[in-house]
């Protein structure tokens, strides 16, 4: 834990961090670390107290283990067959699919050294030769700026031999080698063939648009909904192509503008997101299998991302803490749901942790600076023992706490959590990324993958603990309570790790959680939205994985022979599916016409004729026009959106500006739903 002395020392001055906390911050900085030295004592609730652990040095092949384990490639360890796998290979992008074929080369040349078990060498995973040993973060930015080797990178194990004269090609792999429009998918190497290079094309544009060309309708910036005056500060941003594919193919990474951390809040960037005519998507908008997929993609695309600034984005394994099983402080997230869904099957944020904004909001919102005051000790105490013996039982009295203990019991409840609520092992890489000083938006992206790559629990719980700090924020002028002073004060107690670390090392990690912490509270609009080129990549593998389990058991002796592509896709079925991909509709549908199903209104069911103009909210709207006999159903329709269900995607809920016709091309076969949208 870091000293009063040496937070004060000359060494830790604005030059030596980007992310310096002004004085007024230290100060809350400095009282936050002292509550938690006073309230860590005597308070673990029955826990044994967690020692801080010596670094280790760190096993490069367990570390790059766990990563392809967190990243759902297990298999490439294990040796197993598993369609999951192979269809999330399918998708990859170049920096993508290097970023996985250089974390498996380092896993298999370590287990090699240690004589362990037989690993399949890269080439059979890859089909291309291994990177020497000598290859490193620091140069494998000059690799993803073209070389050959990377250039080939197929992303799904291949097989020699060449394609029939009559085989149709996806969208990821062009007749003459080279990379589609966006560059954005893995090209096969010349005389090899792709396991899953006949899955039939997706009829979208590899960024996520129905074609290239294709108009932006709206926009939706960070501070409000399509924004009409954008001010020459104003960025924008897109969700459309893999944020790695964008750093390495800028020209001149060294001209990225420099950032300033400074303390007012206007001087960070706003930025407008562009919507494409698919909308935008939350994250709770996706089923809760697509969003595993999206959490593998985003930690995959997030290392790619610090890859292509040859910046390693873990160094350290997970710290990992079991928990307790009971009562709720120190008891993981997921174990605390379980036990909500018991009473309320829907609930995504831990009751307990809604109860306590409730406390705050009742009389605590206006009162100054509610979360730098302590609170009465003996009560804080007594609170923690009765939450925890009672809570479950619903038998705690919440009439007696008053705002400022449920400000402390809030902030002890993070800080207690078996591991913390945001990847503290990522924090070094941000303090690299932020010492090389690139624009606010290249953070905002790496950020923003950061999100999408944590565990349900963990990113519901930040989204509604940022909307909530939104309304503390919102009182400044009464209590006090700056985006600075939110930030400062929160970050040791939302990042926090029980490995020692030098007293520079702690400021580092202080400062750099405090400024994420401030970049989430000022883009909390925009940065739970799911990017629409990760959904692009969801839809590959749902495409990849139908296909892989029809073929599965046959595919490796077709792809000893050479009609691999007859064989599993006749050429006339091929032609089909590149001319029309409507065409795999059941022929009695007509085009363009969609059946809406609404099983909890009074017209359960409507023939729907799309045209180019319809958006989501027009069906919302004919529904509640069919449906406006009654005044209830005219209350009913107003909490019902528009589903697309099955076909290459789980469940996605629809933005009310989404064009129908465009998702019903991208997915023929999903079928069409009205019913109302989950809330926290």
């Amino acid at each position: 834990m870091l000293s009063n002395e040496s937070l004060h020392s000359s060494a830790f001055s604005r030059s030596h961090s980007q992310a310096s906390i002004d004085s007024t911050s230290m100060e809350d900085f400095l009282r936050e670390i002292e509550s938690i030295k006073e309230n860590s004592i005597g308070s673990m609730g029955g826990q044994e107290e967690q020692i801080p652990a010596e670094v280790k040095p760190v096993d490069e092949g367990e570390l790059e283990a766990e990563w392809l384990q967190d990243v759902g490639l297990s298999t490439l360890i294990s040796g197993d067959e598993e369609e999951d796998g192979k269809a999330l290979l399918s998708t990859l992008t170049r920096t993508q699919a290097a970023a996985v074929k250089k974390r498996y080369n380092t896993y298999t040349q370590t287990m090699r050294k240690k004589n362990k078990q037989s690993v399949r060498d890269v080439r059979d995973i890859f089909g291309v030769s291994e990177s020497p040993p000598g290859d490193t973060c620091d140069n494998h930015t000059a690799q993803l700026d073209g070389t050959q080797e990377e250039k080939e990178l197929p992303g799904v194990i291949k097989t020699s031999g060449s394609l029939p004269d009559d085989a149709s090609l996806n969208s990821t792999t062009l007749s003459d080698g080279s990379q589609d429009e966006e560059g954005s998918f893995a090209v096969p190497s010349s005389g090899s063939v792709s396991i899953l290079e006949t899955i039939p094309a997706l009829p979208v544009h590899s960024n996520g648009s129905p074609d290239p060309g294709q108009s932006v309708q709206n926009a939706m910036s960070d501070d409000d909904y399509l924004r009409k005056n954008i001010p020459p500060e104003t960025e924008e941003l897109s969700f459309e192509v893999s944020y790695s594919e964008m750093v390495t193919e800028a020209p001149k990474r060294s001209k990225f503008k420099k950032s300033d951390f400074k303390k007012e809040d206007y001087a960070l960037t706003k930025f407008i997101v562009q919507k494409t005519r698919f909308g935008l998507t939350e994250a709770g908008d996706l089923s809760a299998e697509d969003m595993k997929k999206i959490r593998h993609l985003s930690l995959i695309e997030l290392t790619a991302f610090f890859d292509a600034f040859g910046i390693q984005l873990k160094r350290n394994k997970t710290e990992k803490v079991k928990g307790r099983d009971n009562g709720i402080f120190g008891v993981p997230l997921t174990v605390l749901l379980d036990n909500d869904r018991k009473k309320d099957p829907g609930v995504k944020v831990p009751l307990v942790l809604q109860k306590f904004f409730e406390k705050v909001e009742e009389s605590g919102l206006e009162s100054e600076g509610i979360f730098r005051l302590s609170g009465c000790t003996a009560k804080v105490k007594q609170y923690r023992e009765e939450l925890d013996a009672k809570f479950n039982a619903d038998k705690f009295k919440w009439d007696r706490m008053c705002h400022r203990e449920a400000a402390v019991m809030l902030k002890a409840f993070f800080r207690e959590l078996p591991t913390s609520l945001f990847p503290v092992e990522y924090i070094p890489a941000f303090i690299t990324l932020m010492e090389r000083g690139p624009h606010i938006k290249v953070q905002f992206q790496a950020l923003h993958l950061m999100v999408m790559a944590l565990p349900d629990a963990n990113r519901d719980t930040a989204q509604a603990l940022m909307t909530f700090f939104s309304k503390v924020i919102a009182n400044e002028s009464k209590n006090r309570m700056s985006i600075w002073n939110i930030s400062t004060i929160m970050a040791p107690n939302l990042f926090f790790s029980r490995s020692k670390h030098s007293d520079y090392e702690e400021l580092q990690l202080a400062n750099t959680a405090a400024h994420i912490i401030r970049l989430m509270l000022k883009y909390q609009k925009i940065l739970w939205k799911v990017p629409s080129f990760l959904i692009t990549q969801v839809r590959r593998m749902n495409e990849a994985t139908m296909l892989l389990k029809k073929q599965l058991p046959s595919v490796k002796k077709l792809l000893r022979r050479k009609t691999i592509e007859r064989e599993v896709i006749s050429p006339k079925t091929s032609k089909v599916l590149q001319k029309s991909p409507s065409s795999r509709r059941m022929s009695d549908v007509p085009e363009g016409v969609i059946r809406v199903h609404a099983p909890l209104l009074s017209k359960v069911s409507m023939a729907i004729q799309l045209t180019s103009h319809t958006k989501a909210k027009d069906i919302l709207a004919k529904f509640q026009y069919e449906n406006s006999h009654g005044s209830s159903e005219c209350i009913k329709i107003q909490n019902q959106r528009l589903y697309e269900i099955g076909g290459n995607i789980g469940q996605h809920c629809l933005d009310p500006d989404a064009y129908i016709l465009d998702v019903y091309h991208v997915n023929p076969q999903a079928e069409w739903v009205i019913k109302p949208q989950p809330s926290f």
